[in-house]
């Protein structure tokens, strides 16, 4: 899993896995889920993210920091 944010666009990606987009969901308003030609999940992406999301809080966990 990767996340991603662009300071210019405002936007906040979160990939859950690889793969090549071929639909989409709106979930909210600003809330877009991308699933694959299967439509399973492939990243979630977050409009205007810093009104949205409080990204200084944002952290990720790696599976040995989850471990200990």
């Amino acid at each position: 899993m990767k996340i991603k944010y662009s300071k210019e666009a405002d936007i906040l990606l979160i990939e859950l896995r690889d793969g090549t987009p071929a639909d989409s969901i709106d979930l909210k308003e600003g809330v877009i889920l991308h699933l694959d030609s299967q439509g399973l999940p492939l990243e979630i992406e977050i409009l205007d993210a810093s009104k949205i999301a409080m990204l200084k809080e944002i952290s990720v966990m790696t599976p040995i920091e989850a471990v200990r």
